[in-house]
This record gives C-alpha cells, sequence and structure tokens, in this order.
C-alpha cells in the first residue's frame, strides 16, 4: 500500500437511486437489542463500515448493568458491516474504557448479551438463538482458517525450497496447485450456498491467485497481478459495503510498490496499477467502477502523482462511471494546466506586521523568491515537511534567496489551537490563516486539494518557477 494513503469513503446516494443501480434497501428498520452485563454501565455506540470509513449509526448514552437498550438500524443503511462500541465503567467512579466487536447485519432483528470486558468471548457475548449472519461469519471464519493454513504452509516450503528444479519440487507444486483450486472452488461453493446472506459479499476476497513457480521474483509478481482479479466479481455493488475491499486494493498496490527502486518508477507502476484495475472495475456495476476511480484518485492525490490523476480523466467522461469524486478531479486536472511553471501565480491578500494589507504581487522584497506554503498543523506530511523545511530556511543565504508566505487551511475548533502553538515554532515563515480552510479563494485559487502544498514563484515577475514536493525539489529549483 501507498503510506496508507489509499483511502476512500462512497457518497451515501437516496434509497431510490440504490435500488436502480442493484442495491437493493430492506423493507424495514431493523432492531439491536443489547443486554449489558458485568461492569457498571456503558455508553453504546454502533458505526457503519463501507470501505473501511466509519459512521456512527445510532448510540445510547449509557445504560446499567442488567438494562437493556434497544439500536434502531435504518434501512438505507442495510446490509453493512458494523463496529459496536461499549466505552464502559467497572464501576460508577470509574474512567470509560472502550471495547468494540464487528458484526454484521442484514434483514434480521438482533439480540445480543454482552459482557464488554469478554466482548469476543462466545461464552460471555453471544447472538440469539437463530442468529444468521455473525453465526455464519464464525463457523465460515474458522473453516477457512484452517483450508488457508495448510495452503499456506505449503506454499511457504515451495517460496523457500533450495532446489527447485528437483522432482521433488515439481511434485510439491502439483500438489499446490491441486490445493488452490479445491480451496477455490469451496470458496465459490460457499458464496453461492449462502447467497442470501450479506457476508457472502466478502468471501470472493479470499480468492487465491495462482503462482508462477518457475522464473524470476519479477515473474512471480507480475503473474500474481495478471491474475489478481480472477475471482472477483465487480458486478456485485454490495462488495463495497465490507470492510474487506480496501485491504484488498491495497495488497494490489502493494505488489507494484515492491517492484519500485525509484520514485519515478513508483509513480509509473502506481499509475498502471490503477489503469489495469479500473478497466476491470469498468466491465462491472457503475458503482464499483466509480469507488475504484475513487480509490486511486486518493491514492495518487496523497503523492501528487500528476501522471496518475491525468490517467483518471477520460473516466469522468463516461456516464456508467459513478465517482464520487468527480468534481474533485475536475478541479484537479483543472489545476494542473492552470498552474504550470511560467504562468502568474494566482493572487491573493496579505496582511503585514503593521496591519496594514498588501496583495501578493505588491509585496516587496530583496529576495529573488517568494515560496508559497499551504500547510495544516496536524497534517503529518506537513510535519514531516517542515521539520526539515524550517532549520534549512533559517541559514541566512536561504533567507536572502526566498521569502516564505505559509497559509494554513486549519479552520476547526481543534486545528486552529494546534495552528497558533505550531507557527510559534516556524518563526521565520510569514503566517496567515486562509478562514475557510480548503474552501477558501487562496486554496480554490491555487487548486489545493491536500496539504502540503508548494509554489516557488519568482518575486519580480510573479511567475510560477517549480512546484516542489521535497527540500532537495526546491534547491534545485532555485538554482
Amino acid at each position: 500500500m501507498i503510506k496508507n494513503q489509499f483511502k476512500n469513503a462512497v457518497r451515501p446516494l437516496s434509497i431510490a437511486f440504490l435500488c436502480l443501480l442493484g442495491i437493493s434497501a430492506n423493507g424495514q428498520d431493523v432492531s439491536l437489542k443489547i443486554h449489558l452485563s458485568g461492569v457498571s454501565k456503558s455508553k453504546i455506540t454502533l458505526q457503519s463500515i463501507s470501505g473501511s470509513s466509519l459512521k456512527t449509526i445510532a448510540e445510547n448514552p449509557g445504560i446499567k448493568s442488567g438494562e437493556t437498550a434497544v439500536l434502531q438500524i435504518p434501512k438505507a443503511q442495510l446490509p453493512a458491516e458494523f463496529v459496536l462500541r461499549f466505552d464502559y465503567q467497572e464501576k460508577d467512579t470509574s474512567n470509560p474504557y472502550p471495547s468494540e466487536r464487528h458484526i454484521f447485519i442484514n434483514q434480521q432483528n438482533l439480540e445480543l448479551w454482552v459482557r464488554p470486558k469478554a466482548i469476543n468471548h462466545p461464552d460471555s457475548t453471544y447472538f440469539q438463538k437463530g442468529e444468521i449472519e455473525n453465526t455464519l461469519f464464525v463457523a465460515f471464519a474458522k473453516e477457512n482458517g484452517k483450508k488457508r493454513e495448510q495452503l499456506g504452509l505449503l506454499q511457504n516450503f515451495l517460496m523457500n525450497y533450495d532446489q527447485p528444479e528437483s522432482a521433488f519440487f515439481t511434485l510439491g507444486t502439483k500438489e499446490y496447485e491441486q490445493r488452490r483450486l479445491t480451496y477455490n472452488s469451496w470458496i465459490k461453493s460457499q458464496t453461492e450456498q449462502h447467497k442470501s446472506t450479506f457476508i457472502s459479499n466478502g468471501f470472493a476476497f479470499q480468492y487465491v491467485s495462482p503462482i508462477l513457480w518457475k522464473g524470476t521474483e519479477t515473474d512471480r509478481m507480475n503473474s500474481v497481478i495478471e491474475h489478481y482479479f480472477d475471482g472477483m466479481d465487480f458486478k456485485n455493488p454490495l462488495v463495497l459495503k465490507t470492510a474487506d475491499i480496501k485491504d484488498w486494493m491495497d495488497k494490489y498496490v502493494n505488489i507494484y510498490g515492491a517492484m519500485s527502486t525509484t520514485v519515478q518508477l513508483r509513480d509509473s507502476l502506481f499509475t498502471l496499477a490503477g489503469k489495469r484495475a479500473i478497466e476491470q472495475a469498468r466491465k462491472g456495476h457503475p458503482l464499483v467502477y466509480g469507488w475504484m476511480v475513487d480509490y486511486f484518485y486518493n491514492g495518487f492525490e496523497s503523492f501528487n502523482m500528476t501522471a496518475g490523476i491525468k490517467m483518471l480523466e477520460p473516466y469522468l467522461n463516461d456516464p456508467l462511471c459513478l465517482t464520487a469524486k468527480r468534481k474533485a478531479i475536475e478541479q484537479r486536472l483543472k489545476g494542473m494546466e492552470t498552474l504550470v511553471n511560467g504562468s502568474v501565480a494566482p493572487d491573493f491578500s496579505w496582511t503585514l506586521s503593521s496591519g496594514k494589507s498588501v496583495q501578493f504581487h505588491q509585496f516587496k522584497t530583496e529576495a529573488k523568491y517568494k515560496l508559497v506554503l499551504f500547510w495544516s498543523a496536524e497534517c503529518q506530511h506537513c510535519k514531516e515537511l517542515l521539520d526539515k523545511l524550517h532549520p534549512w530556511y533559517q541559514q541566512a543565504a536561504n533567507r536572502e534567496m526566498m521569502d516564505v508566505f505559509a497559509i494554513s487551511l486549519d479552520e476547526t475548533e481543534t486545528e486552529i489551537p494546534a495552528w497558533e502553538k505550531a507557527k510559534v515554532n516556524l518563526p521565520a515563515f510569514k503566517h496567515k490563516r486562509a478562514e475557510q480552510g480548503i474552501r477558501s479563494p487562496e486554496a480554490g485559487a491555487y487548486f489545493v486539494l491536500s496539504t502540503p502544498t508548494l509554489i516557488l514563484v519568482d518575486a519580480k515577475t510573479n511567475k510560477i518557477v517549480a512546484q516542489p514536493e521535497t527540500i532537495e525539489q526546491l534547491q534545485a529549483a532555485m538554482k
């Protein structure tokens, strides 16, 4: 995975639209009745998982031991995987302590007996007799674990065997292939047998691709890539409501990452990974197709991979691509066309220490360059950059060459105090906070969608010189 940055959340659509697209909402709301025991009291929160994003669906501010809480899950949110969280107190005077359990809810009303301190122990926390989804999940996970363990043991043995040309190794690979086919056949049969359940939509993620035992390590990885999507049904939109799809795609991207030896090769390979994956998803359901575009856009944007973002452009013109990021991608593409080296940098107002307001273009300086830096105090990438940039800039020669205009995009009640504190440690920069954050005129003019963003400007002409991502690139541009 690319630094765990490939993140996505599918925007909620209307019930009618979901039905039109094949994701049928259930006929009525579902209730989750919870019996609490083993602690003094607890707050209860139910959060839905969709492509690894969390959204609170229902909560109870607190019940005591021996009491029962009933949570109502709207039909529009079903079926789905949820995180059931308890913030419990062992005694009335104790501090709250969290415990969580993943549960699946489809069309069945559920009743759950819970001891939060043993929330994943079947003797202490269990559903009513006849419960379907979670009972099946436990049974499937247990059987699946046994089957994959044996397959994994044989695979590891063959991977590390030092005589790949021997007859014994050949027999081993044949045995592995037979077991792999048998296992995949079992996955397929389980999916068909339990197709009325929601959790069966996640079984396909267990599919095991063939392994090319002969050839180089690169040959082997290319073989895995070629067959990675063999077991997936992209026509099924319910896979988007599982927590597995993002992890599954992260593993796919990881394969390309393992082959990357330079930043340039990384960008090229990840762009190729996106193209291949989107083309596969394009053959399936419009929602799955759109999710795939969103997944790669988020990853490309986090690393400012312009080639990857440019690759997404044709899919925006496809009416079957139901991307939730269309506006953001279009804005990013427009920015790539507008903010090019040699073009005049967008102007904005700046307040001097005297309190007087001046336009960026009219800012008087003896320096050769002006650096516009969009950042956020709670952005980890920003912290990593500034930990290097500010000490480097404090060197006299660098300060003479450039003025730094640091524009904060912090806007929430927690972000603003963090910015106030962080800028104290960055005294060499000129500071400003854009009132509307990422939606501010300054961020809009520079098409900023993520932080940090740097634009190096010629102080005399106000033309863009470079858009560096690292200090090394900045130094190279200033020569």
